[in-house]
């Protein structure tokens, strides 16, 4: 059965009327995320939700018709889903790069198309990453001439959030010709879900982020249009903060992990730990060593939101301002909360059953899916090559690389 649905036109939203719906269809989220995901059931009803909130389209520019939000307010929008199922809310990361993405290579005519689409309640999904190359930038997959602006599709796509629940796919491959196959500049082929030659396999079986479907894409012999196609080696030919808005929106989803996390340890402690003798009080919630814990773990991810508020406004100063100076500046806040952020998420994640006692490990009660969720979560990119171009930058001023993943 189809997991997409008929879309309409859908409001265009505020930064505040944005915040105030992501924290209503959050709460709604976090209501049923343990089911979703103890039993693995995907999210097709919440993601129509998103779509029909308007949420999925707040980064249209006003000249298209959208609200064209500040990167700091969507990093907000996801933080705040992210308390609610991380799950439902990585699905859209890839939809909001890859609006991002038409923004930045798109010819006017592709953007007024695609734009109209996001504004109708459409999701574009991805097909990015390769499993088995010989690293993960190796990208495999080609488009081949066939004559009158026509191409042929052909690769096979693993990690593909986002893909099963998308209206169109953007999928990175080599813009070949027929003498050089293989060694063409990269470019973003945008293909229809339901296309010939497309098929989307919910295989992901990740111990967290379950429910995300991220999934295989593979694509034999589609047919693509020169209409459908954006360059995508352009981006990094001069500064860019198209890596950086795609760490944030990642940073975000690891403090509204961290956040839960602490939330629903402090509402076990409240209501359902008992408290160790030695501490001589009554209420697990009086214990002065549980207190402790719990400061210090909102210490923590007090720490992590503050940093991803300051990589939002760095991101929007670069935007407005862009220079080799203002993207480094606007990748490096964005390495230091994905550093902060996912140490913190994981730490949190795991000092719940610390702080709440035995009775937290019980299965039934999946409150390691925290846990689970950050851990897998904050395995998309390293933390310490983070640290490390921080490090570099602090020791002699070498300016993080230039490859969108920063």
């Amino acid at each position: 059965m189809s997991v997409l649905a008929h879309h309409t036109t859908v409001p265009v939203l505020s930064a505040s009327e944005a915040v105030a719906v992501a924290t209503e269809i959050a709460a709604e989220l976090a209501a049923t995320s343990s089911e979703r995901d103890r039993d693995r059931l995907l999210p097709g009803r919440e993601l129509e939700r998103l779509s029909a909130s308007g949420l999925l389209a707040v980064t249209v520019p006003k000249e298209d018709g959208g609200a064209e939000l500040s990167v700091k307010a969507l990093v907000e929008v996801f933080r705040i889903l992210a308390t609610g199922d991380p799950s439902v809310a990585q699905v859209p990361h890839s939809h909001f790069v890859y609006v991002n993405a038409m923004r930045h290579q798109g010819t006017l005519e592709q953007q007024r198309y695609f734009f109209g689409e996001v504004l109708a309640g459409k999701r574009f999904g991805n097909a990015q990453s390769e499993v088995g190359t010989r690293h993960v930038r190796d990208i495999r997959t080609a488009l081949t001439p066939v004559g009158h602006g026509r191409w042929l599709l052909n690769g096979t796509k693993g990690y593909s959030t986002g893909a099963l629940f998308a209206d169109w796919i953007p999928v990175l491959a080599h813009l070949d010709t027929l003498a050089a196959p293989g060694t063409g500049p990269l470019h973003v082929a945008w293909v229809e879900r339901n296309a010939p030659g497309v098929t989307v396999t919910d295989d992901w079986a990740g111990m967290g982020q379950r429910t995300t479907a991220s999934g295989t894409v593979d694509l034999v012999d589609v047919e693509v249009d020169d209409a459908r196609i954006t360059p995508y080696h352009l981006t990094f030919e001069g500064p860019q903060t198209y890596g950086a808005f795609a760490q944030v929106l990642h940073a975000a989803l690891d403090v509204g992990i961290a956040r839960a996390a602490l939330r629903d340890a402090a509402d076990f402690v409240r209501t359902s730990s008992r408290p160790y003798p030695d501490a001589g009080v009554d209420r697990a919630a009086d214990d002065p060593l549980v207190v402790q814990a719990l400061g210090r773990m909102e210490v923590d991810v007090r720490a992590s939101e503050a940093l991803l508020r300051e990589a939002g406004r760095a991101v929007d100063a670069a935007n407005a301002h862009l220079t080799a100076d203002s993207a480094a500046d606007a990748s490096l806040a964005v390495a230091a909360v994905r550093a902060h952020s996912a140490q913190v998420a994981v730490d949190v994640a795991s000092r719940l059953f610390e702080v709440c006692g035995t009775r937290s490990a019980l299965d039934r009660l999946n409150l390691n899916r925290h846990w689970r969720n950050a851990r897998t979560h904050t395995l998309h990119d390293p933390a310490a090559w983070k640290v490390q171009h921080l490090g570099r930058h602090v020791v002699d001023g070498t300016p993080p690389p230039n490859h969108g993943q920063l």
